[in-house]
């Protein structure tokens, strides 16, 4: 699907020098001489590398036609993540290296959307907040009231975060998957 350079917004994948692309940044300018163009900034899907475009707000680009379905979270082997679609049961592998880091923040039936692009997996998107336990954390300093402090812990699966100080081993708390920060204590 043809859109025009100024409907292209961050988070879209986009076809362009016969590769998918993966939006980041886009800002659009008004020079006072001369047309309007978008300047984008893009992260290959494929081989991982960033390119910084100028498209004229006349340009076209091409939209990739992403389907997303979703799927719960199996178990995982030595390469691979696997999921199986609670409609029709069907399951599915994924290799480690396309789920990346967020793999770690994977528990047995998490539903999670997976972006496909001509039936090939692009990407696992995680619900925005997960609860997580913590496995170990430091002990709270008394008369360290100071509302910015935090110290680090790690939660059951392996990941490391900052911690308000009232938190302590074996509390539940929310993990929001996109910035992998403390939100609240469950």
């Amino acid at each position: 699907m043809k859109i025009n350079a100024t409907e292209i917004r961050v988070g879209m994948i986009i076809e362009y020098k016969n590769d998918l692309w993966e939006v980041l940044k886009t800002q659009h300018v008004k020079p006072g001489k001369g047309g309007a163009f978008a300047q984008i900034e893009m992260k290959s899907i494929n081989k991982n590398t960033k390119l910084n475009e100028r498209f004229r707000s006349s340009e076209t680009v091409e939209k990739a036609n992403i389907e997303e379905t979703k799927f719960n979270y199996l178990y995982s082997d030595d390469a691979d993540y696997y999921f199986m679609n609670p409609k029709n049961f069907d399951q599915i592998s994924i290799k480690k290296n396309v789920v990346g880091e967020k793999g770690r923040m994977l528990t047995e039936n998490l539903e999670v959307s997976i972006n496909f692009y001509d039936e090939n997996p692009l990407s696992v998107n995680l619900p925005n907040q997960i609860s997580s336990k913590v496995k170990t954390t430091d002990v709270a300093l008394k008369g360290q009231t100071v509302s910015s402090s935090y110290k680090p812990a790690t939660l059951e699966n392996g990941i490391n975060i900052q911690v308000p100080p009232f938190i302590e081993v074996g509390d539940d708390i929310i993990v929001d998957t996109r910035t992998i920060e403390y939100v609240k204590k469950i």
